[in-house]
């Protein structure tokens, strides 16, 4: 951009309209999807109409915002700081919303939610039966649920495109309020087609002896002392990735018994040696502290407590 265009930028302040906020919403969008192809289906805009959102705000802006082309897309410098002020905005207007709906009596607005991967099937059921009586004190709260590691769901927490989340921990990040809300167990386990599936009586030395899938995702130091005594031959991501290769039969490794428990019922998985591999998770719903929530955060909150009693 030449310097003449520089001079002749219009500052934005003082301006900012329904206009601007739209098209915010669909920049953030498109970021967080990877792209404007990625971003149609969340939108239910074509991607052409994305485009043109995304020029508008570029020349709204007088600055350019993200690279789309055949090399993919890519933010640029100020297009990743017009991101990161964007969720700050976005998080304030969805705030003061919330809490004008809240002088009528009226429980509006959106709660954005992080969760670790695979809860879903824990038997203590406190995020779901929380989010089950906030929608039956108002049909008008949008639920938005991101899985994600439990680093990003802090991270965006703190930078206030989450509400809340829940993470296995804590690491105690400052800025954070940590609750406990339960425990979960995980065991051993191989496959179906593993030599050890079939046989009654098994040496904890012919365990230690087998190729094991050990995670790649963030454990705490004492989980990871877990792994120490097995062999390592694999790496997965996320949990789904340990289970692909336990079913593959060609690895053992640990899952949560809640997770797992569906292939254990199906004789495609079995338990190793449970009374000597094994160990707990702890899971904590985590907020933003120093702030008032929104009063669907608060309530959201407030059933949570009444579950936990």
């Amino acid at each position: 951009m030449s310097k003449g265009t520089e001079s002749r930028r219009i500052p934005l302040i003082g301006q900012l309209g329904d206009v601007d906020l739209r098209l915010l919403r669909i920049f953030r969008k498109v970021v967080e999807c990877g792209g404007f192809s990625s971003a149609q289906v969340d939108l239910d805009i074509s991607r052409p109409a994305i485009s043109v959102a995304i020029n508008d705000l570029e020349t709204r802006l007088s600055m350019r915002l993200c690279q789309r082309g055949r090399s993919g897309f890519a933010l640029t410098r100020e297009g990743q700081q017009v991101y990161d002020y964007s969720l700050r905005l976005l998080a304030a207007v969805e705030e003061f919303r919330t809490r004008v709906n809240g002088v009528h009596e009226s429980l509006t607005g959106e709660l954005n939610i992080g969760i670790a991967d695979n809860l879903v099937s824990m038997p203590q059921m406190q995020v779901s039966n929380a989010l089950r009586r906030l929608k039956a004190q108002g049909d008008q709260v949008y639920i938005n649920i991101h899985m994600k590691p439990p680093e990003e769901i802090e991270m965006a927490i703190l930078a206030g495109s989450l509400h809340a989340g829940v993470v296995p921990g804590p690491r105690r990040l400052a800025g954070l309020d940590y609750t406990f809300l339960y425990s979960e167990r995980s065991a051993l386990y191989c496959g179906g087609d593993h030599p050890l599936f079939d046989r009654a009586a098994i040496e904890l030395e012919e365990i230690v002896a087998c190729d094991a899938v050990a995670p790649a995702y963030a454990q705490t130091a004492e989980i990871r002392r877990h792994y120490d005594d097995l062999w390592p031959m694999a790496s997965a991501s996320d949990r789904e990735g340990v289970a692909f290769l336990i079913l593959a039969g060609g690895w053992i490794g640990f899952l949560p018994t809640h997770y797992a428990e569906r292939w254990v019922e199906q004789g495609r998985m079995r338990v190793l040696a449970p009374q000597h591999f094994g160990f707990d998770t702890h899971y904590y719903s985590v907020v933003g502290s120093g702030a008032t929530p929104n009063l669907v955060l608060k309530r959201y909150l407030a059933e949570l407590a009444a579950l936990r009693e």
